[in-house]
Order: structure tokens, then sequence, then C-alpha cells
């Protein structure tokens, strides 16, 4: 027997049993990405019945003993989905098993929209013969009468009315002007830019009262925007100042006969 000595060198002989010594560990991980675990993944996803399992479209490693394997779904109304299993495998070991299973969006596939609240579709127009609309809990638009307090904040009523418990604010006051001056009946609509003549001094526009509602008036002439809140720089062609169509047809003067008996 061979003593080793302090700093010595140790045999060849010895270094190589103590290598072969050391178990051989198995490449990890392959077992999930070979035939076997495509078979035990689409089994998974048929025992499912949720739909048609098409062909197998891929496989990716998720972590060092799980994969997703993945494969066309053929279900109504989820066109471009894919079906998805999770498979896993114990170190050292060649056994599949399956972790999950999903439908989930491919590339392209069709999706449902970004849900939006009921309250925040609602668009004007939307509201119909016998629809109930009340208005929203904190509705900046309003204000109860109870609760006004100070009035000369942001708040402030607008316009007060006797018959209700609720006020219009300046804000929603301003939020009203603002969009109507951005309407179809204000000062830069394409009607308005092609007037030659406009609102403010049309006898067919009742204005509105100029400290609440400024520039703004309604129109009474049935031709034109009847019934609409128009503001003072809108026009269109049937202001009651419209000059006349020239007139076609018309003598111009007296014809003369010069053959005619001249009587002196």
């Amino acid at each position: 027997m061979h003593q080793i000595r302090d700093n010595e060198r140790v045999p060849k002989r010895n270094r190589r049993r103590n290598r072969s010594a050391e178990p051989q560990r198995k490449p990890m991980g392959e077992p999930l990405l070979g035939t076997t675990a495509i078979a035990v993944a689409r089994d998974a996803v048929v025992e499912l019945g949720e739909g048609d399992v098409g062909v197998h479209l891929g496989v990716m490693r998720t972590g060092e003993h799980t994969a997703t394997h993945r494969f066309a779904a053929d279900v109504p109304g989820y066109g471009g989905w894919e079906w998805v299993a999770v498979v896993a495998c114990a170190p050292d070991s060649e056994r599949i098993t399956v972790n999950e299973v999903a439908l989930q969006p491919g590339s392209g596939a069709l999706r449902a929209p970004d849900w939006v609240p009921y309250a925040d579709r609602v668009r004007p127009g939307d509201l119909g013969p016998g629809d109930v609309m009340p208005p929203r809990p904190g509705d900046g638009r309003l204000i109860d009468a109870a609760e006004l307090g100070d009035t000369s904040g942001p708040d402030r009523p607008a316009i007060p009315c006797q018959k209700t418990g609720k006020r219009l604010t300046r804000r929603g006051l301003d939020e009203t002007l603002h969009r109507w001056r951005g309407s179809d009946f204000g000062p830069t609509s394409e009607f308005a830019r092609y007037a030659a003549l406009h609102c403010g001094s049309c006898a067919f526009w009742v204005p509105l009262p100029e400290k609440v509602m400024g520039s703004f008036g309604v129109c009474t002439n049935e031709y034109a925007a009847d019934g609409h809140v128009a503001h003072s720089g809108y026009g269109c062609g049937a202001h009651s100042d419209t000059p006349p169509a020239d007139a076609l047809g018309q003598p111009e003067g007296t014809a003369f006969d010069d053959e005619s008996t001249v009587e002196f």
C-alpha cells in the first residue's frame, strides 16, 4: 500500500479510480422534448374534451424540469388560439407528468376587446325612448342644493333651478359650452367656414342669456339648423339677410318697334 506524504502527488491509478466512482447524471429534461412527452401532452388535452386537438406546433422549455407543448386548436369562436400542456419530469426519471392544460391565444389570435364598463360605453345619441339613465354617483356636472355652502368655488351653481334639488355647476356648463363650440354648429364647422353671413346677425337666431351661455343661441329656421343650439359664429346659406338670387328671364327694358306708326 502506497503511503502519501504531505504535498506528495496522488498516483494516477488512484485518480482514475476516484473519477470512475462518481455517478454519471443523465441530461436533465430531455424526455420532456421527445415523442413520449408529445403523446402525453396530447392525451391530456384530448381528455379535457373542450374541442378538437390539431397538429403539434412546438415545445418550449420553461424550466429545468418542465416544458410547454403547443397544439393547434379547432374551437368555434377561438380562431388562432392554441392548446398548451405543461409537462414535467422528475430528476433522473423519464416518467412524464402533466402540470396544466389550457387554451391560450396564439400570434394573431381573435380576442375580445378590452372590457369597458357600461357607464363608459354610453355615447351621445344612445338614449332611446323609454330608456332610463340617471346621473352617475358623484357626477361633477351636478351638485345637491343642500351641499352648496360656499358658492364662490369651481362647483358653484351656474344655472339656479328652484324645481329640483340639483344645480348645474360651472364645470358642467363650461364642459357643455366647450362641446358645443366643437360641434357641427360651432364656429369652426364646415358650414361656418363657407358661410358668407353668420348666426349672430340672423333674425332666425334667438340668443340665449349671454351671462350664462355666452355666444350661443337657438336657430328657428326650419330649413336650416332648426331647434339646434348654434354659436353666433356659425352660419349657413339660409341667413335672414341672404340676398335673393338674380332673377332669370326677366325683361331689362321696354322693346321699341321702329316700324310702328308714330303719333305726334
